[in-house]
């Protein structure tokens, strides 16, 4: 049999003497490697509307797994819409693959498709990397991505799970993703992560949230006052009966002196007045 691996879609192409056929729905089973994990119930409804109307209009395509059922390689949303469709049989395309080179190509199609969300996305390319032992240049080449992007899309893995679970409902972008992950430290990530989604930021606003984060203002260091000025200090709280701020420098300087109440200034009045 002629390997699919690395082909991705063209495997799914149809080629001379590969027939649509309708196939029971029920002998379908769901591919257990399928890099899609979240089949949002508005959008699943919507194309069962439309099958329910047009039909399916483009087969799912399947292998067959030797028991009498077929495994699903791609089209796992036509599928699950066309049950809720209440659909008895669905076109299909029986692709004779193996189950290494199905995962390889339901990996592949569903990524070149841009179906899935930016967690998925990661997974998948993940799992290419590792189960077929890809480099990063070998996989861009393979799914028709620069490099620099399967390098971004494999960051957000290492991401605390809180913030992995907004990307993945699409709370958080790939671009706040990217911003967040400037930052060094979970605790940091998290925090910047609430505030994003609090304020419900741009990515440009949350890029400059974590430069601020990345890189805070050092504080300046208070200079310390002349013993002669903190011992004049202390002698006017205890001569007024508030607090006394003296600023002085070089050869002058003011003098704060703090009341809470009007009838505290009328105090403070009368002593100076006297």
């Amino acid at each position: 049999m002629k390997s699919a691996l690395g082909k991705g879609l063209e495997a799914l192409l149809p080629e001379k003497g590969d027939d649509v056929v309708k196939l029971d729905i029920l002998k379908i089973v769901p591919n257990m490697h399928q890099p899609r994990k979240v089949f949002r119930d508005e959008a699943l409804k919507e194309l069962a509307d439309s099958i329910k109307e047009k039909g399916v209009l483009q087969p799912i395509i399947v292998s067959r797994v030797g028991d009498g059922t077929f495994r699903l390689i791609a089209g796992e949303r036509r599928w699950r819409a066309s049950q809720l469709a209440g659909l008895k049989k669905i076109p299909v395309l029986i692709k004779d693959v193996s189950s290494q080179d199905a995962v390889e190509i339901a990996l592949i199609e569903n990524i070149q498709r841009e179906d899935l969300n930016p967690i998925e996305t990661a997974d998948a390319f993940d799992r290419l990397i590792k189960e077929f032992h890809l480099t990063q240049e070998t996989l861009s080449a393979r799914v028709g991505k620069d490099r620099a992007t399967v390098s971004n899309y494999l960051r957000i893995l290492k991401l605390p799970e809180e913030i992995k679970a907004h990307v993945n409902n699409g709370a958080i972008t790939l671009g706040h993703a990217k911003a967040i992950l400037s930052l060094e430290g979970r605790q940091k990530q998290i925090d910047a992560a609430k505030t994003i989604l609090n304020l419900g930021m741009s990515v440009r606003a949350a890029e400059a949230l974590c430069r601020k984060m990345a890189h805070p203002l050092a504080k300046p260091k208070k200079k310390e006052k002349m013993p002669e000025v903190v011992d004049l200090e202390h002698k006017l709280v205890r001569a007024l009966g508030t607090k006394v701020m003296i600023h002085h420098k070089g050869k002058k300087g003011t003098i704060e002196i703090e009341y809470y109440s009007l009838d505290e200034l009328d105090r403070l009045v009368e002593v100076f007045t006297k």
